[in-house]
């Protein structure tokens, strides 16, 4: 695992256009370019975190962290995006992205970290819930897609005790 920078955009936007694409994982609509990819990369590097999971020098999964919702009021409360190739879960590499994702957030100072999970999506769940996440809330019809509107669960997690 290592910090992201703009040239991994590419395999970040392979595994990430997949999710767009095959899943309700996510409710964006649209891929992603790979140029807007690495301006995402660019902009949570320079703000937060971004790093992602490589093995054989293959990008095989990423994370990154950002504001939960804009203001002042919410400095101090992220939120999270945590994204493995389907061939490669199972392995690690979530867990070691989710611990450094919080790793970092906890050094600068952040108290929260919350995952906003497709209702439906129980692998995810369960993952949160085993890196100590607790359901925080459901948003009914919160995201639409492909024909269909899907809860949103608010997994979240206190960093500082």
């Amino acid at each position: 695992m290592r910090s992201a920078t703009p040239l991994d955009a590419e395999s970040v936007a392979e595994i990430w256009n997949a999710i767009i694409r095959d899943t309700v994982i996510t409710f964006w609509p649209t891929e992603r370019s790979i140029t807007e990819v690495g301006e995402i990369i660019a902009d949570r590097i320079a703000k937060h975190a971004f790093y992602v999971a490589v093995i054989n020098d293959r990008v095989i999964g990423f994370a990154a962290y950002k504001q939960f919702r804009d203001g002042g009021g919410y400095r101090h409360c992220m939120e999270h995006t945590v994204y493995i190739a389907p061939e490669a879960k199972g392995v690690g590499a979530g867990r070691a992205l989710m611990r450094a994702i919080e790793d970092h957030a906890r050094q600068a100072g952040h108290r929260v970290m919350i995952g906003a999970v497709t209702g439906t999506n129980d692998s995810s769940i369960r993952f949160h819930r085993k890196m100590g996440y607790s359901d925080w809330g459901r948003v009914p019809d919160a995201g639409y897609k492909f024909g269909e509107y899907h809860d949103v669960v608010l997994m979240g997690r206190k960093l500082t005790e």
